[in-house]
């Protein structure tokens, strides 16, 4: 596993080098110590979800998980809230170790949470009122206003597109003031557009507030957009196999993904999670059903 340490496979810049060495500097907000899980099944006995999981995550420090289908991303991030336990191993934050849920950790899913009866203003006052806060619908305004949803405060869930959906799940999890947010493929249900657009805000709202983000995603060009590193899992069992960090300068632009460290770095992600030689485990074993000769992918 690679911990803070610059890819050797392309030459970095001063000013990345710069960012990497400031990160080390900052306090660690979340640490992960030996993490394992396991789960019984009736049919194949004990089965290895996650495997020895160590790694940090320092303040304001943005973090993507990346890895295979099956690899425990979503079961890592249910155990980082709280909502389920581990076999083995501790997950502390800020140097206390978490036993269950907690308002320290915000949390994000990718289908939609909202409570569909309440309005906008509502579903972000919900949190505050259930920790005992006064005075909750101006500081709810403000969360709705940091992501530019003032016009909708009033607005009922099924009146909302999905990105706008998402946008006020964000507020509500932010409003909490947690010390980390963890976001389980939030734009995974999202079109591409909108995807993009969410991705641009997500950035401009971490870098507004005091926050530090894991971000799980299965798609390999949003975990380079957003993070400064990226944690990759091997699958069967689910355990690291590398923590990059990303070199492409920041702030992010969209002009920057076809630039040379963008990918190079997607180039060297896609190789950890399918290397070279298991091509024949995507070939299906199919019996041909068409007249011989009858090629599609044929040159003709």
């Amino acid at each position: 596993m690679t911990v803070l340490k610059l890819p050797s496979y392309l030459d970095q810049s001063d000013d990345v080098r710069m960012r990497f060495d400031a990160l080390k500097q900052r306090e660690v907000i979340l640490e992960v110590r030996g993490l394992c899980k396991n789960y019984s099944s009736a049919n194949n006995g004990e089965i290895v979800a996650l495997k020895n999981i160590n790694f940090k995550t320092h303040r304001r420090e943005f973090v993507c998980v990346i890895g295979p289908s099956g690899c425990g991303k979503s079961t890592l991030i249910r155990i980082l809230a709280g909502l389920e336990s581990s076999t083995t191993g501790q997950v502390l934050l800020d140097g206390k170790e978490v036993k269950g849920p907690g308002p320290d950790r915000g949390m994000v899913f990718q289908s939609y949470t909202l409570f569909p009866w309440l309005t906008v203003k509502k579903n972000v006052m919900f949190g505050l009122k259930m920790q005992g806060k006064t005075d909750v619908e101006s500081e709810a305004m403000q969360w709705i206003d940091l992501v530019g949803l003032e016009k909708f405060a009033d607005a009922y869930p099924d009146q909302l597109s999905g990105g706008m959906k998402q946008r006020v799940a964000i507020a509500r999890a932010l409003a909490a003031q947690p010390r980390i947010l963890l976001m389980d493929e939030p734009f995974g249900a999202l079109d591409a557009q909108t995807r993009c657009k969410m991705q641009s805000y997500l950035l401009q709202i971490w870098h507004n507030i005091d926050i530090t983000v894991l971000f799980i995603t299965h798609d390999l060009d949003e975990a380079i957009y957003l993070a400064d590193r990226i944690l990759v899992l091997k699958a069967h069992p689910g355990e690291v196999q590398e923590l990059i960090e990303v070199p492409v300068p920041r702030p992010r632009s969209v002009e920057q993904l076809i630039s040379p460290e963008f990918l190079a770095t997607r180039k060297h992600l896609d190789e950890l999670i399918h290397p070279p030689g298991n091509d024949d485990e995507d070939k299906l074993n199919m019996i041909r059903m068409t007249r011989v000769g009858d090629e599609v992918e044929s040159s003709i």
